[in-house]
């Protein structure tokens, strides 16, 4: 299947945005909560037995890397504690994550819809891959900066949408800058991250993970306003940081992907906190 040209909904294609220039609409402002699980406590344990899906469950006890505003490793937690309200607005936990962009050779961003059975922002779009690296000797190790989070960021990309790890080596992530946000997706859960944006240009092969992936789809940079008007229309809502990213710094960056490497600020922290 060419997705340059079509979108994969589990395996099914269906029809993409097209021919339309307007301004960019933000529709992160409508949270919702996943209908797939049902939450009454903030005790660690309950939260855990109450998120219906076993996958999603058993990946809650990842470490993930905790940092200061700074981006100063600080300790670990696990995904669960470092997701939970209470943590980000009561103790300002703080974790460190990654964005990957993936474009392909026309210039088309991959973008994906989350499946229903994600904990946070289930159902939402956003860009091709976000997630976190771990607490682990390859991925907390952050010299040179950013080795650690493309090492990951090459892992879950593989995991989430099936791109074989040798189509993307980790020279082909290029780092570009750091976003420091926060956003909640409901009344238990939300997001408190230092999130790496990767920009990647490349022909891939995909195969998504239902499981985490609902739709998959690439969207040129004329089409993408018109992709996200559309998005709000029916109302498919856009994830907080990829909302950030998109109205403040991703369409220079996009306009300009021949000469990426000069947009790169290994110093600079955007904060929208």
């Amino acid at each position: 299947m060419n997705l340059a040209a079509r979108s994969v909904l589990c395996g099914r294609a269906f029809c993409s945005t097209q021919g339309l220039s307007k301004c960019w609409v933000s529709s992160a402002h409508k949270f919702t909560t996943n209908p797939s699980r049902t939450l009454s406590t903030n005790s660690s344990g309950s939260m855990v037995d109450s998120i219906a899906d076993p996958t999603q469950r058993k990946l809650m006890a990842e470490q993930c890397i905790l940092v200061d505003s700074n981006d100063k490793v600080v300790g670990n937690a696990s995904k669960l504690d470092c997701h939970r309200r209470e943590n980000i607005e009561s103790k300002g936990m703080l974790h460190r994550a990654f964005s990957v962009f993936l474009f392909n050779s026309k210039g088309e961003l991959l973008l994906q819809e989350r499946a229903n059975s994600k904990v946070t922002f289930p159902g939402y779009v956003t860009n091709t891959c976000c997630s976190h690296p771990l607490n682990v000797e390859d991925e907390v190790v952050n010299e040179p900066l950013s080795l650690g989070v493309k090492r990951a960021a090459q892992r879950r990309v593989n995991y989430e949408l099936g791109v074989p790890t040798e189509q993307l080596p980790l020279d082909c992530f290029k780092f570009l800058s750091r976003v420091h946000y926060r956003a909640m997706s409901d009344g238990e859960w939300g997001e408190h991250e230092m999130d790496y944006v990767l920009f990647v240009q490349k022909d891939v092969d995909l195969a998504p993970n239902e499981n985490e992936v609902r739709k998959v789809e690439y969207v040129s940079l004329d089409d993408f306003p018109a992709y996200l008007e559309k998005c709000q229309s029916s109302g498919v809502p856009v994830t907080p940081w990829f909302d950030l990213i998109g109205k403040n710094l991703l369409i220079k960056w996009w306009a300009n992907l021949s000469q990426i490497d000069s947009f790169a600020n290994s110093e600079e922290i955007h904060r929208y906190v």
